[in-house]
């Protein structure tokens, strides 16, 4: 597919004007916080999933502000920005809830939790910036959900694109109707979200083939394009076809069901392993373009202090700024380690492991940003393996304060697991604002925003998650509990990701945890790093990105499975735009706004089944379909999903020869 980066918006020359940071800009994009967070705390912590902002508080910030003077598709862009933040920032259940399960808290303190959120997420958008000119402007990645969100805004422009481009609108609007239209029936149990099938092979072993039928990662497959897809579907071959089996031999009888277990126990540490060498590569391979990136942006500062001119799309909050704001933020960081380990009773040796835990902030932090802003570029923020860079940064911290502390037992190994949550939640959220923000500004870049402006809406929209996260996650805690943690009811709510988390950090500390696994997958990331060079290097088409193929280990055969079917579905479209005549690229374009429409539908979607679950109290609640229409809901979704793509390309077409020809 030819590159969505090749659609950027022209850079803004100094002395243009345009309305971009403004107060009811702020005012909108902190409302649609409070509500974008909420519901992505409660589904995440009802079910392990949270839902992506950007595009759906992109929708409502046009339909809102184009009833007000002088509004902008840069007024805009601020908006998602500072609503996409503060949703992303939620992913923090993943970890925090951790220290209930273990027994340390007994509820999510305010100012504590704030303050949590509040460091973690302004490092995340300091360590962001330099990463932009490496990341964003400087490389090919493709950025599907940024590269569909400024699709979104550029076409959705009432003062300019939307009238000049009906048809690039008319297959966005049909494209989200169908993408939310599955989505829905899915919810009520009509059709299935997904397929899967555990198998055995031979008398003991087995494993597990699936699709997920879900329209948005279609439509991230055709953005990404066939090299990522494929990298993806290398590493979905690995662990399903040789790895699972060999895990799961001698266990598999009668019930199937251990198929799964293992891949949940055993294959993804395999793939955690992968991800942690192919993330220590990129971050080598990225090293250098971070560097110029930051002498760059000393460079653009220096400029501007001199009076010299610079465009309005390189200017970025300069570096004296930033570096001021990571060094002040280690103080509070600091002093939030030394009450947490007061509050613990223990002496020995806790001077120097604060010490330790603040330089791996400093340090793991950034590369942490690197990492996570890569896998956005390469798959979109919301299908980016976050929990897997959880579990390499809960290793990483609970083995350096172990080696730091010493050997632990009894009492101090709970206090010890606490205090290496409490230590990885902070870079957790560097982490979790990273992976959307490098994706925001991304979006900026296509519709020519200044960054510095997009960089402060960043920061607006950490303060606004930051403030909300805390009584929403006290209130589920209340309400509910978390399961494994003390006097946890019933109906206390999975918290997945923190479930696995805490075992991993008790794992290390008891010396209970799995290392062959992860240094298996290590093995499989170097094997892949030497295929991934020689491909680069011989060949001018072919390479085999390491990361992808260590997220298409780790993540389920259903998510990483229907990536590359999107991806085959796009270039089969792109190769159908080549063979004909005119305005191939234009063509082409249209196939972008199709898939960006899947993306668009089933996110704002999202947002809509939270509202829904929040009301009727239970996912279940929705469903009107009855448990025995299961099997049937199967094959119905089957034929409705594949006949619905089929469909919508098919239709696409007719609609790019209309486009390129008006």
């Amino acid at each position: 597919m030819s590159d969505p980066s090749s659609s950027s918006a022209p850079a803004l020359q100094p002395g243009t004007s345009v309305r971009e940071l403004t107060l009811r800009g702020i005012i909108l994009g902190g409302l649609m916080t409070l509500v974008f967070t909420a519901a992505n705390v409660y589904l995440g912590l009802k079910v392990g999933l949270t839902f992506a902002t950007s595009i759906p508080a992109a929708v409502i910030s046009m339909a809102v502000l184009r009833h007000f003077k002088g509004h902008s598709v840069e007024e805009n862009n601020i908006v998602q920005t500072i609503a996409s933040a503060a949703g992303t920032l939620s992913a923090i259940i993943f970890v925090l809830p951790g220290l209930i399960m273990v027994g340390w808290w007994t509820g999510f303190s305010y100012w504590t939790t704030l303050a949590i959120c509040l460091v973690g997420g302004i490092l995340g958008v300091m360590y962001s910036i330099p990463l932009r000119r490496a990341l964003v402007t400087g490389s090919d990645l493709p950025y599907p959900e940024g590269v569909a969100g400024a699709e979104v805004l550029k076409v959705g422009d009432s003062a300019g694109a939307a009238e000049a481009n009906k048809v690039g609108l008319r297959v966005i609007i049909v494209g989200s109707l169908v993408s939310a239209g599955y989505a829905l029936l899915s919810d009520v149990k009509v059709v299935k979200a997904a397929l899967t099938k555990p198998f055995k092979v031979g008398d003991s072993s087995g494993s597990i083939v699936g699709v997920s039928m879900s329209m948005a990662l279609i439509g991230v497959g055709h953005l990404v394009g066939v090299v990522v897809a494929a990298a993806i579907l290398v590493g979905l071959i690995i662990s399903y076809g040789a790895i699972l089996p060999w895990r799961v031999s001698g266990k598999v009888g009668s019930d199937l069901t251990v198929i799964q277990d293992v891949f949940t126990s055993d294959v993804r540490f395999v793939g955690a392993g992968t991800i942690g060498m192919a993330a220590i590569w990129t971050l080598i391979k990225v090293i250098g373009p971070i560097t110029k990136g930051i002498s760059d942006s000393i460079r653009s500062s220096k400029t501007r202090h001199e009076g010299g001119e610079v465009p309005l799309t390189e200017r970025d909050l300069p570096v004296s700024v930033v570096l001021t704001v990571v060094l002040v933020s280690m103080v509070p960081i600091g002093f939030m380690l030394w009450g947490f380990a007061r509050d613990m009773v223990v002496s020995r040796a806790m001077t120097g492991v604060i010490i330790v835990s603040v330089v791996f902030i400093l340090l793991v932090g950034l590369a942490v940003a690197s990492v996570c802003g890569y896998m956005a570029g390469l798959i979109g923020a919301s299908n980016s393996p976050i929990s897997g860079v959880g579990i390499l940064v809960v290793l990483v911290a609970a083995l350096l304060i172990k080696l730091t502390y010493g050997a632990v037992g009894g009492d101090e190994t709970a206090k010890m697991v606490a205090y290496t949550l409490f230590t990885a939640s902070i870079v957790f959220g560097i982490a979790t604002i990273s992976n959307d923000n490098l994706q925001d500004l991304k979006t900026g870049q296509l519709v020519g925003s200044t960054p510095w402006k997009q960089q402060i809406a960043l920061v607006i929209g950490v303060v606004f998650g930051s403030a909300t996260i805390p009584p929403v996650m006290q209130l589920m805690q209340t309400a509910f509990g978390f399961q494994g943690a003390p006097g946890a009811g019933p109906d206390a709510l999975q918290a997945p990701q923190a479930t696995l988390i805490s075992s991993l950090a008790t794992g290390v500390f008891g010396g209970s945890l799995n290392w062959e696994l992860m240094g298996i997958g290590a093995l499989v990331g170097i094997g892949v790093i030497i295929i991934d060079e020689v491909l680069t290097h011989t060949t001018k088409k072919f390479s085999l990105p390491p990361l992808a193929v260590g997220m298409g280990m780790y993540l389920p055969m259903t998510l990483s499975l229907t990536i590359p079917i999107g991806a085959a579905l796009g270039w089969l479209f792109d190769k159908w735009a080549a063979r004909t005549s005119g305005d191939v690229e234009g063509k082409k374009r249209t196939g972008i706004l199709l898939a960006t429409g899947l993306i668009v539908g089933e996110s704002i979607f999202g947002v809509i089944y939270a509202a829904m679950i929040a009301a009727a109290g239970s996912e279940e609640a929705i469903a009107i379909a009855p448990e025995s229409w299961d099997s049937g809901a199967g094959i119905v979704g089957v034929v409705i999903f594949v006949a619905a793509i089929a469909s919508l390309y098919q239709w696409t077409e007719r609609e790019a020869k209309e486009r390129v020809e008006a």
